[in-house]
């Protein structure tokens, strides 16, 4: 099991908490998850504060749910985003179980509407200038969310940020419309190309610990 808290921080007499915050804990068990709910919202209304009624749930999550699942013997896995990811149960290519993550989809979409929006800001800036600026936004975005089977999602963003960059040059002049060919050199010098920076959370544990425990 894993369950995902939204910790919202009330009004105090003296303090004010302007930021929340968020944490998972994982449970084998849905009656340790629900005893742990209880207590800790006893424990948090004694300092003034309060769980998030609409973002605090328990989610089926893990290998065993996911197993029995695919067996047809237990509810589907559920679904649970944090840190600009949504986790969700999946499988390796040898079927074994894997979790994956990928970009929310909010996430990249409103990312793509401030890129459209400043794009039009620098209409009439140099190409340079533009490319430079759309180099920074994808690779920064790919620092972050590149991580293994996220693919797809840094892709239709790698997409949408080229077909923002093409449309925004072909408005540059009423008289000549730029040609997909000129744009595709802008591109192929300009706009990194899809790859994954990070690996997969086992084989960076393996290297911070070299095999060994984390408290030596």
């Amino acid at each position: 099991m894993r369950r995902e808290f939204h910790v919202r921080f009330c009004e105090g007499p003296r303090v004010q908490f302007p930021r929340a915050t968020r944490l998972i804990v994982g449970f084998q068990h849905r009656e340790d998850a629900e005893r742990f709910q209880s207590e800790l919202r006893d424990r948090f209304a004694t300092f003034g504060l309060e769980l998030h009624p609409d973002k605090t749930r328990i989610v089926p999550f893990g290998p065993r749910v996911w197993t029995e699942w695919r067996v047809g013997r237990g509810q589907k896995p559920g679904t649970f985003d944090f840190l600009g990811f949504t986790h969700f149960s999946g499988q390796t290519r040898r079927g074994a179980y894997a979790l994956q993550r990928k970009t929310i989809r909010k996430r990249w979409q409103a990312k793509l509407r401030e890129v459209k929006a400043e794009l039009r800001l620098r209409m009439h800036d140099p190409v340079p200038a533009q490319g430079a600026y759309l180099r920074s936004v994808v690779d920064g975005h790919f620092r972050y969310y590149a991580v293994p089977g996220n693919g797809p999602r840094i892709s239709a963003f790698r997409t949408g940020v080229t077909r923002l960059w093409w449309s925004s040059l072909r408005r540059r002049s009423q008289r000549h419309r730029i040609t997909w060919e000129r744009v595709h050199r802008y591109i192929e010098r300009w706009i990194p190309g899809v790859r994954i920076y990070h690996p997969w959370p086992s084989t960076r544990f393996d290297v911070t610990t070299r095999g060994k425990s984390r408290m030596r």
